[in-house]
C-alpha cells in the first residue's frame, strides 16, 4: 500500500541545512495497522506528510498502491489524496461555521460528487461513527470526544484506501482516547490500512507493528521481524518536524 525507498527529505534556509528524513526505507502492507512513535524532532510528521502527498521529497521513491508520487503534477497529486488517503489531525481541523454533514462532505465536494451521493455517504459516515443524532450541530457544540469522531467521519467518508493519524488522541482525556482508539481498531478491522504517529506507548502497542524513531534512527518492534524497516537520520541537531 505504502512503500518509501531511500527518501530522503532537506528543509534549508540560508544558514541552516537540517535532513528531517536520510534514507527512509518503509513498507506498510494494505490491511495493516503501524504506529509511528519517538520524540519530537525525529521526522514523523516530515513523513506522515509525504505519505499524505502534502509534501514532496528531495530524492528517493515513493510508491502510493503501487504508483510512483515522484514528479507528478500538484493537480494529480491532489486527485490521489482525495481518492486514496484519509486524514485525522490532532487538533481535528473542522471548520467551525459548518454543521458536521457539511463539514464530512467537503472532501466528496472536491472530488465533484453528485450531491445525493454526496449526502448518503456523509450521514453513513457520521451514523457509523456515532454521531448519526448529531449531524445538524456545529463543532463548538460537541465535546473533544465528539469532534475527533467527526474528524474520523470526515476522513472515512470516501472510502481511503489509506488512514494517516496524526497524533488523533493527543487532545482527548484517557477515556476519549481509548473511545477514539476504538473506532480506528473498527475501522481497520474492515480493511482500511492505517498508519498512526502517536507518543502514548498503550496506543502504539495496539497496533500491529510499531516503528520507533529517536536521535535519528528507528526500531521496528514488528510482530512479524523483517517486514518492514525504517531510518531517519538527523545532520544538525536543529531538525525539528515540520
Amino acid at each position: 500500500m505504502l512503500e518509501m525507498r531511500l527518501v530522503n527529505k532537506i528543509y534549508r534556509t540560508e544558514l541552516v541545512e537540517t535532513h528531517a528524513l536520510r534514507s527512509l526505507d518503509l513498507q506498510v502492507k494494505e490491511g495493516e495497522f503501524v504506529a509511528i512513535t519517538g520524540p519530537s524532532g525525529s521526522g514523523k510528521t516530515t513523513f506522515l506528510n509525504i505519505a499524505g502527498l502534502l509534501e514532496e521529497f528531495n530524492d528517493g521513491e515513493y510508491l502510493l498502491d503501487g504508483q510512483s508520487v515522484k514528479g507528478l503534477s500538484d493537480d494529480t497529486r491532489s486527485q490521489l489524496r482525495n481518492r486514496k488517503i484519509g486524514f485525522i489531525f490532532q487538533s481535528f481541523n473542522l471548520i467551525p461555521d459548518l454543521n458536521l454533514l457539511d463539514n464530512v462532505g467537503v472532501p466528496l465536494r472536491y472530488r465533484g460528487m453528485p450531491a445525493a451521493e454526496r449526502r448518503l455517504r456523509t450521514e453513513e459516515a457520521l451514523a457509523r461513527v456515532g454521531l448519526g443524532s448529531r449531524m445538524r450541530h456545529y463543532p463548538a457544540e460537541l465535546s473533544g470526544g465528539q469532534q475527533q469522531r467527526a474528524a474520523i467521519a470526515r476522513a472515512i467518508a470516501g472510502s481511503p484506501r489509506l488512514l494517516l493519524a496524526d497524533e488523533p488522541t493527543g487532545n482527548l482525556d484517557s477515556q476519549m482516547a481509548r473511545s477514539v482508539m476504538e473506532l480506528m481498531e473498527e475501522i481497520h478491522a474492515q480493511g482500511t490500512t492505517i498508519v498512526m504517529v502517536t507518543h502514548a506507548p498503550e496506543l502504539a502497542a495496539r497496533a500491529q507493528r510499531n516503528v520507533h524513531i529517536v536521535d535519528g534512527t528507528a526500531t521496528d518492534f514488528s510482530r512479524e521481524p523483517g517486514i518492514a524497516r525504517i531510518a531517519t537520520t538527523d545532520a544538525h541537531p536543529a531538525s525539528t518536524d515540520a
